[in-house]
């Protein structure tokens, strides 16, 4: 694949299949509106703030095409995102439109709070194959109901500083190529060592490096939770491990030895001073990573525009470690679903298909922020990223690869998966409890939600 070439269709194609296997209607965008011909105004939620500029300009030309609907984008970080949209659906103040996640809908659609889709779908005649293959698919339930549209794609790379790969002499060669186990950590611990160093300039090779004065780390992750997207999940896919067996099944495996040796190491290496602790990164890693104290950071592909955007040095992007079952990278398809108690649900359709079209997709793509779910959308993307002179192919090169992604299992109960082991992490990366403990508890915990 060329650096910043368009992407083989037939590599596109097969992203999502790659990923189960692995690793002219009545009423359309340009011609709908309020049915009472009054304007309309519907809430939008997402989270990612980065995004945002882009769906300001997506909502503005749909509402040049949609006079008599107003809408209205609110942003509001993860961490808050899913629990206060719950909130706000019980309370029935939640926005018309919500940016939704593969691992997340089918728990609201199990409680009743999302619109299907399937009768809007069918009335407009909405042409589901320009998506890339499968990604539609994935929000469609067994039943026959579609709980959202496709709007994006993503994969997770290591993000690294420039400035201190080049003091070290790390080449780009070197960093994407790395290997990884949880016996020695393969020449993956060896560079986050060698990219750690003391307040006293001693690297974490050299025998006199001081663990309980850290200036820089080789390596900085954010808090995990349940899903672990940029933080353990591509290390322990490598060895062979998956969360369930199979994208429905709800059969976890946090209890499973490989499971475990992948977060022993990783609280390994935190105490021995070479990645940056659970303390340092109450607010997220890019505290510690923008202000030049952590070499290495795994992050995704939606989080391009934000790290090139940092002051003070460039950074890079490497393919992530290879382990003992090869190079493993979460992949994620979003879309966006209707709430059940959005007043105006016509009004909300019609930007909900707006989204997903590709004129939309191409303004999205345009922005260089996030892959979109359409060919058109990619390409565009990629013509921002070159004329920028930024390679971006390591995040194009995994999600084409055979093998290489994985999908997180689409269930319910995820809101109280996701904080049973945001508390797991916790409590075994501050030194509360030991992993084994910890994970073996709480995976009979996440068990114990299905058998209710």
């Amino acid at each position: 694949m060329k650096r910043f070439g368009k992407i083989a269709g037939v590599a596109l194609a097969s992203l999502l299949a790659l990923a189960l296997t692995s690793c002219g209607g009545k009423k359309s965008a340009s011609s709908g509106g309020s049915s009472s011909g009054k304007q309309v105004t519907i809430r939008y939620q997402l989270w990612d703030s980065a995004q945002l500029p882009a769906y300001q300009a997506a909502a503005k030309v749909f509402m040049e095409k949609n006079p008599n609907i107003k809408v209205e984008i609110a942003q509001l970080g993860w961490d808050d995102y899913w629990t206060g949209l719950q909130t706000e659906m019980v309370g029935g103040t939640a926005g018309d439109v919500f940016t939704d996640h593969l691992a997340k809908y089918i728990d609201f659609a199990s409680k009743n709070q999302l619109v299907d889709l399937t009768p809007y779908i069918e009335r407009d005649k909405v042409d589901m194959s320009i998506y890339m293959n499968d990604l539609e698919k994935l929000w469609q339930t067994k039943d026959g109901k579609t709980y959202g549209l496709p709007k994006d794609w993503d994969t997770i790379c290591v993000i690294y500083n420039k400035n201190i790969t080049d003091s070290a002499g790390v080449s780009a060669d070197e960093l994407n190529s790395m290997t990884w186990n949880a016996e020695d950590g393969g020449s993956f611990e060896t560079m986050i060592k060698r990219l750690s160093y003391d307040e006293n300039g001693n690297n974490g090779l050299s025998p006199a490096f001081d663990k309980k004065h850290v200036a820089q780390y080789g390596l900085v992750l954010a808090r995990s939770d349940d899903r672990g997207q940029a933080q353990y999940s591509p290390l322990a896919y490598s060895t062979g491990w998956t969360y369930t067996d199979g994208l429905y099944d709800s059969n976890y495996h946090y209890d499973d030895p490989r499971f475990i040796s992948t977060i022993e190491w990783m609280k390994k290496m935190q105490d021995e001073g070479f990645l940056a602790p659970y303390t340092e990164i109450a607010n997220g890693s890019a505290t510690v990573f923008n202000a030049g104290r952590a070499a290495l950071v795994f992050d995704g592909s939606w989080m391009i525009g934000t790290y090139k955007a940092i002051e003070g040095f460039d950074v890079g992007f490497a393919l992530l470690p290879e382990g003992k079952e090869g190079r493993r990278s979460m992949i994620n398809g979003l879309g966006d679903s209707i709430w059940t108690g959005s007043k105006h649900k016509e009004e909300a359709w019609q930007w909900v298909k707006f989204l997903a079209s590709r004129e939309s997709q191409e303004i999205i793509g345009s922005f260089g922020v996030v892959f979109p779910a359409i060919q058109s959308g990619v390409d565009k993307a990629l013509e921002t990223y070159k004329s920028k002179g930024w390679d971006v192919s390591a995040f194009t090169t995994e999600a084409t690869t055979p093998n290489c992604t994985f999908l997180y299992p689409i269930l319910d109960n995820s809101v109280e998966i996701g904080q049973i082991m945001t508390r797991t992490f916790d409590q075994i990366f501050l030194g509360e409890l030991d992993a084994k403990t910890a994970l073996t508890e709480s995976n009979k915990n996440i068990k114990a939600l299905f058998n209710k």
